[in-house]
């Protein structure tokens, strides 16, 4: 098992973003000890440049050695450490309604034309063979519950976004009203907890994920 996991906080390890997550891979590690986690903070990553946008409107990639520079450079490593994951896990905030810019910076990264979809007669289609996506989310107020919360652009983008290179088997978990006082969060840690627990991580793998 190969577990890549991206994090997306600026509060980095010290997020309730981070803090879910590491529950996601306790319980994927707890399943395959030998599992390796690569980490990926997100919040380092660079926009992508001139060259990056050259390169998605071209009929081709370059072979001049743009495509190991810069953001083209970069975003091929990235890809390959998206290729090469059994399991993804993403700890990220939602702000604004939304994911946060360096979340949106890492996807710009990696949804890449030629690369983990292409363009067909019957639109985009991705490239990437399914694997679970597990988002662990954390906001300072409660969104998706019920007419009073707040809106909920996050998890229907990261749906599409992940879809488009063929990422469907997406599952959220969330820790919400962060911003609502200790006893809130405290409730919040422990109810994303227990569904964390229930979660069947295990179950509706592929086999070569599973051996992994």
């Amino acid at each position: 098992m190969n577990i890549l996991r991206i994090i997306c906080s600026p509060r980095g390890r010290a997020s309730e973003s981070y803090r879910l997550s590491q529950a996601i891979v306790d319980q994927l590690t707890a399943a395959a000890p030998d599992a390796a986690v690569v980490d990926v903070d997100a919040t380092a990553l660079s926009l992508v440049d001139s060259d990056y946008a050259a390169t998605l409107s071209a009929r081709q990639d370059p072979t001049d050695g743009r495509e190991n520079r810069g953001a083209l450079g970069r975003s091929t490593e990235l890809i390959q450490s998206l290729q090469a994951a059994t399991h993804v896990v993403i700890a990220t905030p939602m702000h604004n309604f939304t994911v946060p810019a360096s979340l949106k910076t890492w996807i710009d990264h990696v949804v890449r034309v030629r690369s983990t979809f292409q363009i067909t007669a019957r639109g985009k289609e991705g490239s990437l063979e399914d694997r679970p996506v597990y988002v662990a989310i954390s906001s300072g107020g409660d969104f998706g519950c019920d007419g009073q919360s707040q809106p909920d652009f996050l998890t229907p983008y990261l749906r599409h976004v992940l879809g488009t290179m063929g990422l469907k088997n997406v599952m959220f978990f969330s820790v919400q009203g962060t911003a609502r006082g200790a006893e809130a969060l405290q409730a919040a840690r422990a109810q994303a907890q227990s569904e964390i627990v229930a979660h069947p991580f295990a179950a509706g793998l592929h086999p070569e994920f599973a051996a992994a």
